[in-house]
């Protein structure tokens, strides 16, 4: 099979023939361009899309580290929040800790008769020394700490400044006060002796280790002597309790209370109405029961209540 192809020449007509291994070159060459072509952009579309997929994953793994950072930064926030609230908490009890202390030395101060202007717990503590520049950076945190170091060094003040007060009220010049005598109660009788009795209750002989006041319910019972209040409660057999310590291992108990006129921590005068007279406790009727300890073990109260007060 042959082709015969007509040119015109300036020489006139021509005709060209292709033979067979010509024409199929040609027809070949026709068929592949056009098929050569769609397979190239066959390709491309498929390296684009795999790219695609690519960047997808790679967003993907993006957000997944970015979602787990936002996490982690959340829980520590929020640790840093409860160690804020944990350390506010602290620093309101110390500051509610100081204000206990300055009144008790405020009462301590009345009580001794000392110069007020030597203890007074409404100043700061004189203090100084040389100190470097602070950071101009701070956090929340580091303010607190900084108020809790303040706090610590009152507390420490102020701790130094109630034992020298109890030193100065437990020492021989407050010997009047602190010195045991008298009766429990401004009005009333003795109704029962220390030692050993008939137990109201079984019958039997049993130990008493105190004596008791009756009188009328509700009316006063005083402290024998000035000391700190130790203890305001209802204790097993007592009833409603006050316990004061007076210094030197002296301790009195008052017991079967109606009502206390003081709280633990208190310091009581000589004399002074620590609670009202009642029936608590394994009691029969109203009256205080008295009792006076000495390194922590009762003896007689008669020798006391029957002391003439030192003038």
């Amino acid at each position: 099979m042959s082709i015969t192809i007509l040119q015109r020449s300036p020489q006139g007509m021509r005709s060209i023939k292709l033979k067979n291994r010509y024409l199929y070159s040609m027809v070949s060459l026709l068929v592949l361009l056009p098929l050569g072509a769609g397979v190239s952009g066959y390709l491309y579309a498929m390296k684009k899309s795999q790219m695609a997929e690519v960047e997808q994953v790679t967003i993907d793994n993006w957000k997944r580290e970015l979602a787990s950072q936002w996490k982690e930064l959340e829980i520590a926030k929020q640790s840093s929040q409860q160690q804020i609230n944990a350390l506010t908490a602290k620093l309101g009890m110390m500051q509610a800790h100081i204000r206990r202390l300055d009144a008790a030395g405020e009462r301590i101060v009345n009580i001794s008769g000392l110069d007020a202007k030597e203890f007074n717990f409404n100043d700061a503590p004189a203090i100084g020394g040389p100190e470097k520049a602070a950071s101009s950076e701070t956090t929340d945190i580091a303010d607190l700490l900084a108020a809790l170091n303040e706090i610590d060094g009152q507390l420490d003040s102020r701790e130094q400044q109630l034992s020298v007060l109890e030193s100065l009220l437990m020492d021989k010049h407050m010997g009047v006060e602190r010195y045991i005598s008298g009766r429990p109660i401004k009005k009333g009788w003795m109704s029962s002796y220390y030692g050993t009795r008939n137990d109201p209750f079984t019958g039997k002989p049993a130990w008493h280790g105190g004596v008791d006041f009756a009188g009328k319910e509700g009316s006063e019972v005083v402290s024998t002597a000035a000391g700190v209040v130790s203890w305001v409660g209802n204790r097993y057999g007592y009833g409603l309790l006050i316990e004061i310590n007076h210094g030197d291992g002296l301790v009195t108990r008052y017991g079967h209370n109606k009502q206390a006129l003081v709280k633990k921590g208190d310091v009581v005068k000589k004399g002074q109405a620590i609670s009202k007279m009642g029936n608590t406790g394994r009691s029969t009727g109203a009256h205080v029961h008295y009792e006076v300890l000495k390194n922590g073990r009762t003896v007689n109260p008669l020798p006391y209540v029957n002391r003439r007060a030192r003038g």
